[in-house]
């Protein structure tokens, strides 16, 4: 039996047969070919292209059937990419020069792309070095006369295995019969773990050599809410495992029914469940989690996805669709929170030793005003659609609030003046995500309609701690005193000037913390949606009173281990099920 640690991209336990994907790593000697000869070279890669481009639109359909057209935009870039007037003059000067065949020359070319993209700082960005090796496979599987491997058809239920899973993989596989994915390289951002996500298939990515340590047929246990994958387990551990399956199953099966319930404590104080999407099309998911509203729609995906700036239709076209999959529910669109780690390849960012103290989120909007504008202009001619609201990222001073709120006003008159039809009276609310804005609360409170804690940033700039770096990530823990101090401080400001406080950061749907929050006063939540029927279970069996003491007995702690033991403790007291 062995044991594999990875990163955990789409929650859920698998247990079952290995299928072992081929890697289909293409291994291209340098060939010279006679002159004469490289007109017949140009002429099989320019078809190689063309089929390979007609092969990503039909993926692009069928993940739009799937997943909805958002999700596609990732075939969209692979397809536009391979379209591209520039890589076929790249490759036919490189032909010609050499002279070579068309495979070596692609190959070559190809692997200086992904070189300058394995460079780069930012996660998101290096993580698309995998969608080009996606596209060069595709090619140079024409181009050498392969026959494509049939995975869209299996006969029985598997666990798929690989060094790495390709968007092309992810949306071609069976989905009845996939169980599971345990995959070598890859990150929470990858565009395989998104779609895994997408179509609710557990998965574990960034394990290392899994890929070389099973072979076909072997039983494979996958917890891609843990982030673990046992190889050859035992019968202990598989029992063990099959258990927390029919344990969340049952479970599962109790959360349907309070699926139409109200969210209101046993002393009858209503909370506000919302959810946190990234995709347009997961706001249906959540209404079927029973999300009484979208609490954070964040745009930035829309931007990272493509190659280049989304026009302001296509902004509007989207957004409109978030709004109508909500059905009638409101959506909090927070603008766009670009830079440090989330940068695009459009964007023109200079290196910055510190980028997640530098030029990001609304600094960057107010030095990019055009670009600022034109997605401000979408959102607000996307209202028409349902009832919206805006909230701003990143906001540290007063002076920013007001800025950011002085271009939404000149938008609004723009759209005013070319009669372009928007809905009037949309509340307008920022993110409390730093010590700063926590301190300023109260100022802001009396500025914005709504404030909203994001806890993912406010732990990491209070503790100064990054959570990616493994070297200190254990001091990251948002149950840190200093961290819940800072939260008191915000919702009381709120509540003394009759603002709304809610919360939106990961810490809003974690069961442990769920009775500390509600003591310290909030009264919305918003979070993952598949975290909302166990919140609402644990907010039905609790009361206000209960949850009042906890947070005040929390908050005399000096150390997280002991806040963290203590609200574990109290959870387990009420709802064992969701420790």
């Amino acid at each position: 039996m062995i044991t594999k640690k990875g990163i955990n991209a789409s929650p859920g336990v698998a247990i079952g047969p290995v299928l072992v994907l081929d890697s289909e790593e293409y291994r291209i000697p340098r060939k010279q070919v006679e002159p004469k000869e490289v007109p017949e070279q140009i002429s099989i890669l320019e078809n190689a292209l063309l089929a390979a481009r007609e092969e990503v639109g039909e993926l692009r359909l069928a993940a739009a059937r799937k997943l909805g057209n958002q999700t596609a935009a990732i075939f969209a870039f692979h397809e536009s990419f391979i379209g591209d007037a520039k890589l076929l003059a790249e490759v036919t000067d490189l032909v010609r020069r050499t002279p070579c065949t068309s495979a070596f020359a692609f190959a070559q070319v190809m692997k200086q792309r992904q070189r300058l993209f394995r460079d780069l700082t930012d996660p998101y960005m290096k993580e698309r070095v995998r969608d080009l090796a996606d596209i060069e496979k595709k090619v140079l599987r024409y181009i050498l006369g392969r026959s494509r491997e049939d995975i869209t058809t299996l006969s029985n239920p598997v666990i798929v295995v690989a060094h790495e899973i390709t968007p092309s993989q992810a949306i071609s596989l069976d989905r009845d019969n996939i169980l599971g994915f345990a995959i070598d390289v890859g990150g929470q951002t990858s565009h395989t773990a998104i779609i895994a996500r997408m179509q609710g298939i557990p998965a574990v990515v960034a394990l290392g050599g899994v890929a070389a340590d099973v072979s076909g047929g072997e039983t494979v246990i996958v917890d891609g809410t843990h982030g673990i994958v046992v190889i050859n387990p035992d019968d202990d551990t598989t029992e063990h495992f099959r258990a927390k399956q029919v344990q969340a199953s049952k479970v599962a099966e109790s959360l349907v029914e309070i699926r139409e319930l109200p969210a209101v404590t046993q002393d009858e104080v209503k909370i506000d469940l919302l959810a946190n999407i990234e995709l347009a099309e997961e706001a249906r998911y959540a209404v079927d989690c029973s999300a009484e509203g979208i609490g954070l729609y964040r745009t930035e995906f829309l931007f990272l996805a493509s190659e280049r700036l989304p026009t302001e239709d296509e902004q509007t076209e989207v957004f409109r669709a978030a709004i109508r999959h909500a059905q009638g529910r409101p959506v909090v669109i927070r603008t766009i929170d670009l830079g440090a780690e989330k940068i695009a390849a459009h964007m023109a960012v200079r290196h910055e030793d510190n980028p997640d103290l530098g030029l990001r989120s609304l600094r960057y909007c107010l030095q990019n005003l055009d670009m600022f504008k034109a997605h401000l202009r979408a959102i607000l001619r996307a209202s028409m659609e349902g009832e919206i609201l805006i909230m701003f990222p990143m906001i540290t001073t007063l002076l920013e609030l007001r800025q950011a709120k002085a271009t939404l006003a000149d938008v609004m008159e723009d759209l005013d003046e070319d009669g372009v039809p928007f809905r009037k009276g949309i509340k307008v609310g920022m993110m409390i995500e730093t010590p700063a804005a926590a301190l300023l609360a109260g100022a802001f409170a009396r500025e914005a309609d709504f404030l909203s804690i994001g806890t993912n940033d406010l732990t990491q700039y209070t503790l100064a701690v990054d959570r990616g770096n493994e070297r200190v990530a254990h001091l990251y823990a948002p149950h840190n005193p200093a961290v819940i101090r800072l939260m008191q401080e915000i919702i009381r400001a709120g509540a003394k000037e009759k603002t709304p406080i809610g919360m939106c950061g990961e810490m809003a749907g974690s069961p442990v913390y769920c009775q500390l929050l509600l003591g310290l006063g909030l009264r919305q939540l918003s979070m993952a949606p598949s975290d909302i029927p166990v919140i609402k279970r644990l907010i039905r069996r609790t009361t206000i009173r209960r949850c009042t003491g906890i947070a005040r007995k929390a908050l005399r702690f000096d150390a997280d281990r002991q806040v963290v033991n203590y609200l574990r403790d109290e959870l387990r007291k009420i709802d064992p099920e969701a420790i």
